[in-house]
């Protein structure tokens, strides 16, 4: 099977209105920064997230309003894999009245697809909190390796590559 790594992640659907909006993904810059505070319920500190040297943090937002940012993820890129470090949404797209559903699955695949591209036959790595690891199993495909490690190999890498990005 020969995998083409192009095109654009799948949308995200608004849950109110069940419309659906194409994406970017890009990486954050420090304007972005402004808006994603924890006064303003983000919960991770982007910021010194961007401060690494050896990470790459990325938005994901919908094309045309590149100004809200939905969901945003840290990655590390090694020789041999992708390290998910965190993946946020948005505070309007978290709990039962989340505005748009599909932002971690295309950050996700946007990992793997990085993985494919660099190298790495798409295999991603990342620690699960201890109750999302049978979502993760079933949503992702993802192998619990033990402790809170899961990891996304080749098969399971096509599979959310194909899912999420038209071609």
């Amino acid at each position: 099977m020969i995998l083409l790594l192009t095109g654009l992640p799948t949308p995200i659907i608004n849950t109110i209105s069940g419309d659906s909006f194409p994406t970017d993904v890009s990486l954050l810059t420090k304007k972005d920064l402004k808006q994603i505070t924890k006064k303003k319920d983000w919960v991770f500190d982007w910021n010194k997230e961007l401060k690494f040297l050896d990470r790459e943090v990325y938005k994901l937002t919908i094309v045309n309003n590149p100004n809200i940012i939905q969901g945003l993820s840290c990655l590390t890129i090694s020789s041999d894999h992708v390290l998910i470090h965190l993946i946020e949404n948005a505070p309007f797209n978290r709990g039962k009245g989340k505005l748009y559903e599909g932002v971690p699955g295309n950050l996700v695949a946007y990992a793997c697809k990085l993985s494919f591209q660099r190298g790495s036959q798409g295999f991603v790595s990342f620690h699960a909190k201890t109750n999302l690891i049978d979502h993760y199993i079933k949503t992702l495909g993802a192998h619990h390796f033990g402790g809170h490690l899961m990891v996304i190999d080749t098969e399971a890498a096509t599979k959310l590559v194909d899912k999420y990005f038209k071609l």
